[in-house]
């Protein structure tokens, strides 16, 4: 089952049988695999940093959006 939910304004939580994903407006910057969550850097606008931050205030954790896109096409 698929679920999609919002979680804040323009930033939503799409919730797939194997992963997770947060989208900020259409743009995925967080990904959640088998229990291990993946934020992408904020390269964005201080909008998309406020969604970065609701998911995780740990900015060490935080990996290039490109490594966010590379997990996500592993997982599809």
């Amino acid at each position: 089952m698929i679920q999609l939910i919002k979680q804040l304004n323009n930033l939503h939580l799409v919730i797939l049988p194997s992963y997770d994903i947060w989208f900020s407006y259409e743009t995925p910057i967080a990904v959640r695999v088998r229990g291990e969550t993946y934020i992408s850097n904020n390269e964005w606008s201080s909008t998309t940093g406020k969604h970065l931050n609701y998911i995780s205030r740990d900015k060490s954790i935080r990996i290039p959006h490109s490594d966010i896109l590379k997990i996500i096409e592993e997982e599809l």
